[in-house]
């Protein structure tokens, strides 16, 4: 997306943060490093297909890191880099908007 000037940022946002589930992935590793099963259960209705689908998009577009270790059976955890810890104040807002669509101070 860098240097193109004919696209509009709010797009470039949607498609890269716009996928069902994204946003709630992202929540669940503002909290720190989590493996699969975390954030599965963090995530009702998310299927493993669209869980191993979402974070290898992710880690794509350089918002999540992977880093597994060599045991058996083989432990993978999942991060937020610098760029997607950079979504917190837009997740932030979308909470207390939320809340107030909820009637909750």
């Amino acid at each position: 997306y860098k240097g193109n000037l004919d696209i509009c940022p709010v797009e470039v946002t949607m498609q890269i943060v716009g996928g069902k589930y994204t946003l709630l992935i992202i929540r669940e590793l503002l909290t720190g490093k989590k493996r699969f099963g975390e954030i599965k259960k963090q995530v009702p209705g998310i299927s493993t297909k669209t869980l191993t689908e979402r974070l290898a998009f992710l880690k794509e577009q350089g918002l999540i890191s992977r880093k597994a270790y060599k045991t058996i059976p083989l432990k993978v955890e999942y991060s937020l880099t610098e760029n997607g810890l950079s979504l917190q104040p837009l997740i932030d807002q979308m909470r207390e908007w939320g809340k107030i669509q909820l009637g909750i101070n």
